[in-house]
């Protein structure tokens, strides 16, 4: 009885983080099972493999010592699913997700949960144990397979630049003697070590300076095209001449060849921009400078932005051409009369589409930050409109970066990523009675749901104190965002007067984790250390751990100010300090309405006191210092109204102030 002669089965590819595995092997008729158990094994070492690869500082990889063992449990499928999955897959290709690289140590498991899912859907026997080999091991197993086969596996391994790894990977061979399927290594990003990656950056300098050429060149072009386009129009509370905005036409194609020098060479797109008449409005997330400029191009809307923007060479000019809305954030009458424009032209189709990004600032994408709400007091129908930037190990976002860095990094960029995903339009609900906040979390809700992302209650005040804080060198900057859109409604503080307060908390020298003690926290209020100022320490730390972070200072002082009888305790105490009835305390009076309290303070610390309260440094306290000093420090009413801070007093609002903290 001759011998069958070989024959060839199609492959599957296994893509996973690091290498791609096409099989194309010639199985013999009566070892079919044998090399279906051999593929298997494969297929499960290369994904735990995937798992196990790590880089040092020097880029290269690094792999567990032999000691280290894999152990996972895998369901074993039963035989007409094998066959079915056979026939289904033929020209499929099954791509496993990236997962996180992980730092091996002895005795961690090194597959994740979602990997082992992925491998119980994906390998149809069950493994038991993997031991990873060494250099040794790798000689012994080529020893016992074919000559052929040898030469294949020598060759991909001078490739992947590891001996340890093709051990693993021919440690399911050994006792088989089925052939290797091809091994495809791809070196991903993450794999490149620092020097490597900077070598890239220089290897693309050249190609940085032709973009650079390019920007310049489109920039200078729009901007000239959008002086003519503007000159001698006046009338800029009507809409914009159908002339002028062909002659816009121009500038909007720049816009697109500064995108492509930026890297974007291509926009992937989802979904399409409703018509004008039905959604006049659009609102999207926030996360790099190219948004507005992919706009521009794509819609040509009308956007409000901050007026700090009409002052920027060039981009000033190109936002006049969008008959732009400006607003100042910190300015109530500013913020109604920019709700009213928007209103206005959202009303009137022969305005452009308004585009608004009501998280007020940009972030990473990772999280939904809260909504500004002028978008949605008008009330019309709004379009949501997701953008996100896929990348590796460049992160596009404009955050802890810098502009001219984050430009050079994106023209040093072969190629950047762009996705927008138009939503379906969020119309305001006309059956029952929607408030403005529960149409604003409708909109961030299909927004977040999108992004696959959770929403917080940050806003651009927490930027404010992410900044404060890293200008004065803290460690952990991040740790001073309070969820500035909560506190506000709930304590009635603006974010400015956060600001106010983070400025005096950073004067008492939190250490490194932001606690501050009692003795720094009396210096900066000038106060000696007595029952009463312990009781105004305590009353602020909850935790009881003779410490307090930023957050409890913050929350205890504006609970302080909020409290129905704080302001008419303030005039009541400037009243009985003016004793003579003239309108300002003198430094002797100060003295004598405080030292029954705080028979401790010496002449030296109620002098310090006095220059506290006393602003203007004219040698008297008028009434409106004394009232500044006590809202810039609300904690300091306890020296006049010590009531204020008991504990009868403050008993329901306590229990809301340790909720919030």
């Amino acid at each position: 009885m001759g011998s069958e002669k070989p024959r060839t089965t199609k492959g599957t590819t296994y893509k996973g983080k690091g290498f791609t595995i096409e099989t194309n092997t010639q199985q013999e008729a009566g070892t079919s099972s044998s090399s279906k158990e051999s593929l298997n094994r494969f297929s499960a070492i290369a994904s735990i493999e995937n798992e196990c690869l790590d880089e040092n500082e020097n880029g290269a990889i690094k792999v567990p010592d032999e000691e280290k063992v894999v152990e996972t449990q895998l369901d074993v499928l039963n035989h007409e699913q094998q066959q079915d999955d056979a026939k289904n897959n033929e020209n499929e290709s099954n791509e496993w997700e990236n997962s996180e690289d992980e730092q091996v140590s002895d005795g961690e498991t090194l597959l994740e949960d979602g990997v082992a899912d992925q491998l119980k859907m994906k390998m149809p026997e069950c493994i038991d144990s993997i031991n990873l080999g060494d250099k040794h091991t790798t000689t012994e197993t080529m020893n016992q397979l074919q000559p052929e086969t040898t030469q294949n596996v020598n060759q991909e391994c001078s490739k992947n630049r590891s001996g340890n790894q093709c051990a693993h990977l021919l440690s399911g061979y050994a006792q088989t003697g089925s052939p290797v399927p091809t091994i495809y290594f791809v070196p991903p990003n993450w794999l490149i070590g620092q020097n490597d990656y900077y070598k890239k950056i220089i290897i693309c300098i050249p190609i940085a300076i032709c973009r650079l050429v390019v920007f310049g060149l489109s920039l200078a072009v729009g901007y000239i095209v959008t002086k003519f386009a503007l000159h001698g129009w006046k009338d800029k509370k009507n809409p914009m001449p159908r002339w002028r905005c062909r002659v816009l036409w121009v500038t909007r194609m720049c816009t697109r060849c500064i995108l492509f020098s930026f890297g974007y060479h291509w926009i992937r797109r989802k979904g399409r921009p409703a018509k004008r008449e039905i959604a006049p409005i659009v609102v999207s997330n926030h996360v790099s400078y190219i948004d507005p400029i992919f706009f521009f191009y794509e819609l040509f809307p009308t956007i409000v932005a901050s007026e700090s923007h009409d002052s920027i060479p060039f981009v000033g000019t190109i936002i006049r051409a969008m008959q732009v809305i400006y607003v100042n954030r910190f300015s109530p009458s500013s913020r109604k009369d920019a709700v009213s424009e928007i209103k206005r032209k959202a009303s009137c189709d022969r305005f452009p589409r308004l585009l608004l990004f009501p998280e007020g600032t940009t972030t990473n994408g990772r999280v939904l930050i809260s909504f500004q709400l002028g978008a949605f007091i008008p009330g019309y129908p709004i379009q949501p409109v997701v953008v996100r930037y896929p990348h590796i190990h460049f992160d596009q976002s404009w955050g802890d970066i810098s502009l001219p860095k984050l430009m050079f990094r994106m023209f040093t960029q072969f190629h950047n990523f762009m996705e927008v995903e138009y939503l379906p339009v969020v119309y305001p609900l006309e059956s029952k009675k929607e408030t403005v906040v529960e149409f604003a979390g409708r909109t961030s809700y299909a927004l977040a749901d999108a992004l696959n992302v959770v929403q917080t209650s940050h806003s651009y005040g927490d930027l404010m104190l992410l900044t404060k804080a890293a200008e004065f060198k803290q460690e952990k900057p991040s740790s001073y965002m309070v969820e500035m859109a909560k506190v506000e409604s709930l304590l009635n503080i603006s974010s400015l007067e956060a600001v106010e307060f983070l400025d005096k908390f950073l004067l008492m020298n939190p250490d490194s984790r932001g606690y501050v003690r009692i003795h720094n926290f009396l210096s900066v209020l000038r106060l000696p250390r007595c029952p009463l100022t312990e009781k105004i320490f305590k009353f602020i730390d909850l935790e009881k751990r003779g410490s307090i972070t930023f957050r409890q200072f913050l929350f205890g002082s504006a609970h302080i100010r909020k409290e129905r009888l704080f302001w008419p305790a303030c005039e009541l105490a400037f009243i009985e300090c003016d004793v003579r009835g003239s309108g300002y305390i003198l430094k002797q009076q100060l003295c004598n309405y405080i030292r029954p309290a705080m028979s401790e303070m010496s002449d030296e610390e109620l002098h310090e006191l006095f220059t506290l309260f006393d602003t203007d440094n004219d040698g008297k306290i008028s009434k409106d210092n004394f009232l500044i000093c006590l809202r810039k420090n609300p904690l300091l009413v306890a020296l006049f109204s010590p009531g204020l801070i008991q504990t009868d007093v403050l008993e329901a609002g306590d229990e809301r102030l340790k909720a919030v903290v």
